[in-house]
């Protein structure tokens, strides 16, 4: 198949960096758009936005990333959303709102045993708008925001895919006020957009983003039922969108990230939060992340934070930097050694390709061996950087104690 690594020198010099490197490029064969992203030995996978499925590249030279596969989505869904655990892939089929017809709803399941052809195992069906930012790392368990009857919007649901052929919900757990079907109704104004956002799990502990209400901290060491043990409703008086809560469990912190969601900063500015969950039953913000300087609200498109790197087993295991998709403002890399006083040490702007109002950098994954890929949603394509600033010290090597 294609592959777009040309043009590197061009894009490297009208990139605005500091501490940040380009390795290389790729402009998934055309299908620019990509969004979510994971690997398996050599192989990466990127989720796309609209156009395709899923892009397999072989990147074992990270020079010239190769596209040797594309799985087409299906009629009416974006497949925005890619994980692999062993050799299990699951991609998300959502409601694309620029989509119209019929679609199908849920999970796919694929069998990675050949990373570069993947094969449709099964498919868990769900309804309505589908499943969004999912978290399978176990290979067991998938945690799904998704649709279900009865309530108004998007629910936390753990799957078993233990047996991929057989796939069958364990457990589910859902902010008060949404089971409509069981009388409940929302104790939050007809404003707020409230729904399960997104999942990430670290050992008997589930951390679900649910929008306009903050996130949830669950005991889930029993997935039939999972436990309330805290929530915090960072909202007001900002403009919430919790996409992203990411444990560092060693540090006793959490990091939480907003989304923005409208263009030219029309929805004014998101946070990306440093909880302290020393005490997980009353996590506390210590801090927040710096904004970024600079002319981005004229620069057109989404100026804010997304997505974070989410320490995914095989993947670079890191809770002193954080790398943090900014959207316009490209891929940002912060300092959080000392928790109170984060400190951005490096960022990568790449220039927006021909015919797109501003770069969108959306997802971002670092490898074990350290080199970062990112993702543009629109055009740009695959980024491959390196960080070539200072590591920071870890913070009882500095004498200090904060959280470890």
């Amino acid at each position: 198949m294609t592959q777009g690594n040309s043009g590197l020198a061009d894009i490297s010099a009208r990139s605005e960096s500091w501490n940040m490197r380009l390795i290389g490029h790729s402009d998934l064969a055309g299908h620019g758009d990509g969004s979510r992203i994971d690997k398996k030995g050599k192989f990466l996978f990127v989720a796309h936005m609209r156009s395709v499925a899923v892009t397999v590249l072989d990147v074992e030279d990270p020079k010239n990333p190769r596209v040797v596969n594309q799985l087409a989505k299906a009629p009416g869904v974006h497949s925005h959303k890619v994980q692999i655990a062993g050799d299990l892939m699951l991609t998300n089929h959502e409601r694309a709102p620029w989509e119209t017809g019929p679609y199908r709803p849920g999970l796919a399941l694929y069998d990675v045993s050949r990373p570069e052809s993947p094969k449709e195992i099964s498919f868990f069906p769900t309804v309505d708008k589908g499943v969004h930012r999912f978290w399978c790392a176990d290979g067991r368990y998938a945690h799904l925001p998704t649709s279900e009857e009865g309530y108004s919007n998007r629910i936390y649901r753990i799957v078993d895919v233990q047996n991929p052929t057989r796939v069958q919900e364990v457990g589910r757990w859902w902010l008060p006020g949404l089971w409509a079907a069981g009388g409940e109704s929302p104790s939050w104004g007809p404003k707020k957009s409230v729904w399960c956002h997104g999942i990430i799990t670290e050992g008997s502990r589930a951390y679900v983003a649910y929008e306009d209400e903050g996130f949830a901290i669950l005991d889930i060491s029993s997935p039939s039922s999972p436990r309330l043990i805290s929530r915090l409703d960072l909202m007001h008086p900002f403009r919430g969108h919790t996409h992203t809560v990411l444990p560092l469990p060693r540090r006793k912190l959490l990091i939480v990230a907003e989304e923005a969601v409208r263009n030219r900063c029309e929805d004014a500015y998101k946070m990306v939060w440093v909880i302290d969950v020393r005490e997980e039953t009353k996590p506390i913000p210590i801090a927040t992340f710096p904004i970024p300087e600079g002319d981005f609200c004229a620069r057109g498109g989404r100026f804010g934070p997304h997505n974070v790197h989410e320490n995914r087993p095989g993947s670079k295991i890191d809770d002193l930097l954080i790398y943090l998709c900014y959207f316009n403002a490209g891929i940002r890399v912060v300092d959080v050694s000392n928790p109170f006083r984060p400190e951005e040490v490096g960022f990568f702007i790449p220039p927006a390709p021909q015919g797109q109002e501003a770069i969108q950098i959306n997802d971002v994954y670092v490898d074990s061996d350290g080199l970062i890929y990112v993702t543009d949603r629109i055009g740009g394509g695959l980024y491959i950087l390196e960080y070539t600033g200072p590591r920071p010290t870890a913070p009882k090597e500095r004498g200090r104690s904060f959280f470890d």
